[in-house]
């Protein structure tokens, strides 16, 4: 039995933090399929905001989220969301298990949703809520956690569409050549059709201000890779024109 206390005490001393709170449901239906992987895996790897140090920006993908101190095993499991202004580690020394609101006090600035047939009604807020139920991810999202920005992405159709958060409730953004700019980020999240571990198709990518793709780390290795290529070809060239045959391994 918990008492109360003269001040009270912070939800952060008194409830579950996410070592007490379960990081699985086993009743849970469904499980992630491979897009469900791989994109999120796409959104982690070119998310590098410019006016945030790394080590204080959170991702994570499939990931429960606990957000209401009234209902503490209440939680959902987004796609992928960021956090910003919080340390990558909890406590700045331990990988987290979930995301628990009332321990890190800081909430998500973003969520993307990858939308199925499934879940689609439920991303949208087109489902009526069971008043015995915990609220859907459109309530808790809006009006709970009250994160700025929220995405969702059809795989199906490659429809790519941005709430933002606008006097409490979220208005549609009309978008431009299926891309978003968003300032606070110093990014903008758009649709690109390219190859992502060995797969062609439109994915989810961040791009910065010059309108270019943030580079994948494999991205930017094999770009280093062609810019020494061309250098050494460059030198290579320069030799022959002063007369000099270079000792090139074959």
């Amino acid at each position: 039995m918990m008492y109360q206390t003269d001040p009270p005490r912070s939800p952060k001393d008194v409830l579950p933090t996410m070592y007490d709170l379960p990081s699985e449901d086993p009743e849970e239906p469904g499980l992630p399929d491979q897009f469900h992987l791989l994109q999120p895996r796409l959104l982690d790897e070119t998310f590098r905001p410019k006016n945030y140090p790394s080590d204080e920006i959170f991702v994570a993908s499939d990931l429960n989220l606990y957000y209401d101190p009234r209902h503490p095993l209440w939680h959902k499991r987004p796609d992928w969301f960021a956090v910003l202004g919080v340390s990558r580690l909890y406590e700045q020394q331990d990988l987290r298990l979930s995301y628990v609101v009332w321990q890190e006090g800081v909430h998500p600035f973003i969520v993307v949703e990858l939308l199925s047939p499934g879940t689609e009604k439920e991303d949208l807020g087109q489902t009526l809520r069971d008043i015995k139920q915990p609220p859907e991810k459109w309530e808790v999202y809006e009006q709970i956690l009250r994160v700025p920005y929220y995405v969702v992405f059809d795989r199906y159709k490659y429809e790519f569409r941005v709430f933002k958060l606008d006097g409490g409730r979220y208005a549609e953004i009309a978008l431009s050549d299926s891309r978003f700019w968003i300032p606070e980020l110093e990014l903008g999240l758009g649709v690109w059709r390219g190859h992502y571990q060995n797969v062609e198709q439109p994915w989810l990518r961040w791009y910065d201000r010059t309108l270019n793709w943030v580079l994948t780390s494999t991205e930017q290795e094999s770009q280093r890779a062609e810019q020494e290529r061309q250098r050494a070809e460059r030198l290579i060239a320069q030799l022959r024109a002063l007369g000099v045959e270079p000792d090139v391994d074959t």
